[in-house]
């Protein structure tokens, strides 16, 4: 499994409705997409405009080719993107270890 780590600011004065918008994206797009395994989305408490989403994909395939390469990433961005106040910051990670 991969984990993909969005680290995302938007505008201030937007929670609310970018909660929402992420939560409707999340559940209506990216949760029909080939290799999708799951998310969650953390808001921050020093810094309420900052939230980190991390999805969980089969591989790192299923995200960067399937769901990047496919209209699908295009409606996401479109629920989204209006509320960013910069370009997410997007890494992708393997798991090393966990907790029983």
């Amino acid at each position: 499994m991969i984990l993909e780590l969005a680290d995302i600011s938007i505008q201030p004065g937007q929670n609310a409705a970018f909660e929402e918008a992420i939560q409707r994206g999340l559940k209506t797009v990216i949760a029909h997409a080939a290799g999708f395994e799951g998310f969650k989305v953390n808001r921050g408490i020093e810094s309420p405009q900052r939230y980190i989403l991390q999805i969980f994909w089969t591989t790192l395939e299923d995200h960067t080719v399937g769901f990047r390469g496919s209209p699908a990433f295009a409606e996401w961005r479109a629920i989204v993107g209006p509320f960013f106040a910069s370009p997410p910051v997007v890494e992708h990670f393997e798991l090393v270890a966990k907790s029983a």
